[in-house]
């Protein structure tokens, strides 16, 4: 199995109801990928840290092998997810890809 962890930080200009939003929205596309992509084993996305984090939000996600961690990055809905909602609104994206 590997894991797929993302952890970002959204862009400064956001309104804390923008920001509250836009943490919803990254949630509800991208744990809506559940089911639609070959490999996926489970995604899930925290959207609220303890006041020590800075982070804004993490992805947690399991797939089966590399090759389907590979696929999901090029999925059309994945693809759609990241461009529409996440990429706009991340200033900051670090990742973490590990064999559990």
């Amino acid at each position: 199995m590997v894991k797929h962890i993302i952890l970002w930080q959204l862009k400064d200009e956001l309104t804390d109801a923008g920001r509250s939003a836009v943490k919803l929205e990254i949630k509800k596309g991208l744990e809506g990928l559940a089911g639609q992509i070959p490999g996926l084993i489970d995604i899930k996305v925290i959207t609220e840290g303890l006041a020590s984090s800075n982070a804004d939000l993490m992805l947690d996600s399991s797939f089966e092998d590399e090759a389907s961690l590979k696929g999901y990055a090029v999925h059309p809905a994945h693809v759609a997810v990241a461009d529409g909602i996440v990429r706009p609104n991340a200033k900051l994206r670090v990742c973490m890809d590990y064999e559990a």
